[in-house]
């Protein structure tokens, strides 16, 4: 048996063997840092209480000290997110050791801004979701209510700021945002999916809408729903293929109630009622019902 301290040095070298960490190392620059999911919380907590004042953010607001409060909290925003895009880039370039930082810093706080100059219409397509939220439960008691306790609007709250983020090309940070709200919710979309408005998810537990799905206007889904990418052959090289659509596609006024699969680039047309714990595989007509009983599959 190895001496302890002998032990403890060879162990030390095997870990430090180039070929044992290729995948899994992360070369950083000088005052470098991965994205901090600290950090973005806190962005997240400030984008709430700008979008949502009042209802989130620590202060108490009023009428007449609203702008000063966007105010400092843009102000924050900028500077946070600001940094926190900036450790994105360098995260996702290898091969940006070299890369001058004033130049990285700069693209950074350039689309921080782009992010910033996004949120008043965040702000008016939010406000679609809690309307139709509101709108479709007989037990929310008024639109505060649904915007202060329901899991359903904070999820889609991340959504929206992580889709817009995805949109200007911010790397990492999207996905993040959006397993946030997976791990406080239960709700898991992906920051690629196109959603439209009044969009509307019921207790939403276990719900599923990944990268490539689109969502129509006035769609509601219930929990355990699950919008699922169909498994496509690999590539050339025996690897995932990427970049293919290969989730539903939901027009205008769906509804998709509880525990229901809807798998692969699939159609659901307009008004089209999907009933709860069915697998539906192929498209589906405009105005169709589909149950348990009426269930078919291609």
């Amino acid at each position: 048996m190895p001496e302890p301290e002998s032990l403890l040095n060879s162990i030390v070298g095997r870990l430090s063997d180039e070929s044992s960490y290729t995948q899994l190392f992360h070369p950083y620059r000088d005052d470098e840092a991965l994205p901090s999911g600290e950090i973005l919380k806190k962005i997240i907590e400030i984008c709430r209480a700008i979008l949502f004042p009042g209802y989130y953010g620590k202060a108490r607001v009023s009428r007449q000290t609203l702008p000063y409060h966007i105010g400092v909290n843009v102000q924050s925003l900028h500077t946070l997110l600001s940094r926190q895009i900036y450790a994105g880039l360098c995260f996702s370039d290898k091969n940006c050791a070299d890369c001058p930082e004033e130049v990285v810093s700069g693209k950074a706080e350039g689309l921080s801004r782009s992010f910033i100059a996004a949120l008043p219409e965040l702000r008016e397509i939010l406000a679609t979701d809690v309307e139709a939220t509101f709108n479709n439960d007989p037990a929310a008691q008024n639109p505060g209510e649904v915007i202060f306790c329901y899991p359903g609007i904070r999820a889609i709250i991340n959504y929206r700021i992580a889709h817009q983020l995805y949109e200007l090309g911010v790397p990492f940070i999207p996905r993040m945002i959006s397993e946030m709200a997976h791990s406080e919710t239960g709700i898991d979309i992906h920051p690629g999916a196109r959603i439209g408005h009044h969009f509307a998810i019921d207790h939403g537990t276990g719900t599923v809408i990944g990268e490539t799905s689109i969502i129509g206007n006035y769609v509601r889904i219930f929990q355990g729903v699950s919008l699922a990418g169909e498994k496509l052959p690999p590539d050339e090289n025996g690897h995932a293929t990427r970049g293919v659509p290969r989730h539903p596609v939901l027009e205008d006024h769906v509804t998709v109630y509880s525990n229901s699969t809807l798998l692969g680039r699939i159609r659901i047309g307009e008004g089209a009622t999907i009933g709860g714990n069915v697998w539906v595989t192929s498209d589906v007509a405009a105005g169709t019902t589909v149950s348990q009983q009426n269930n078919f599959k291609r």
